[in-house]
């Protein structure tokens, strides 16, 4: 199995290839979590209206971007009539909206949007991924469900070591980074979250800076919550911590 979309332009790095293949080959047909299985695939049967026409995706959702990336981009889960229709995160969704638009804007993808996987979106020296892979009921997983999940992203991790900044979408997902990184038996302090908060974070020599914005959902972007200014200010500097375009 491919690990990228192909109609993405990314040559995957000789030494790791395989090991992306792999990962994403298991992770696409995990079923570790019955919760999980039984509504993703429930979903996928019954859809949407608007989407009454499509094929859903209906099965975990693996990360996507620029294997070589230096800004490696984390949200919570896939939307159940966004990721988990489309196949590829963020995508298909009003969040996805949001974060492409932000991203391109900042130089980190090539247009404002995607509303599927064959849309000609590429990203550019960044990588999204998630903390769940399984579009969960009311957006929630549970903590089972995302420890089930983490070995996932921590091969991720580990297979993008020329990472410089990580952006926690959320809560969760900050807070989860930094659980990886203390499960890895480095000694990472306890971080406050909060909208543009910042660290510095040494993993035993290799120095990684993580930010933090709001999740851009439709719960924080119509509430003003989550501006897009705000979320161009995260961004900005994403971009000066990686270096230019």
């Amino acid at each position: 199995m491919n690990p990228l979309p192909p109609n993405l332009p990314y040559t995957l790095p000789a030494e790791n290839a395989e090991a992306w293949r792999t990962l994403n080959a298991e992770l696409t047909t995990c079923r570790a979590c019955p919760r999980l299985v039984a509504w993703r695939e429930k979903v996928a049967r019954e859809k949407r209206r608007a989407y009454k026409d499509w094929e859903y995706w209906g099965k975990p959702v693996p990360g996507f971007g620029d294997p070589h990336a230096r800004l490696f981009i984390v949200g919570l889960a896939p939307g159940a009539h966004g990721s988990n229709r489309t196949g590829q995160m963020f995508t298909g969704d009003s969040s996805g909206d949001t974060l492409f638009a932000a991203l391109h804007r900042a130089g980190f993808a090539n247009q404002p949007s995607a509303r599927r996987r064959e849309d000609g979106l590429v990203l550019h020296d960044a990588f999204i991924t998630a903390i769940g892979r399984c579009a969960p009921p009311q957006n929630k997983p549970t903590r089972a469900e995302l420890n089930a999940c983490q070995p996932f992203l921590h091969r991720e991790w580990e297979l993008m070591p020329q990472v410089k900044v990580v952006m926690a979408l959320g809560k969760m997902a900050f807070d989860d980074m930094l659980r990886l990184w203390r499960a890895d038996g480095f000694d990472v302090p306890r971080l406050k979250f909060g909208h543009g908060a910042e660290a510095v974070i040494n993993l035993n020599g290799r120095t990684v800076h993580l930010l933090a914005s709001y999740h851009p959902s439709r719960q924080n972007t119509q509430t003003g919550r989550l501006t897009p200014q705000m979320l161009d200010d995260v961004f900005a500097r994403a971009r000066s911590l990686v270096g230019g375009e």
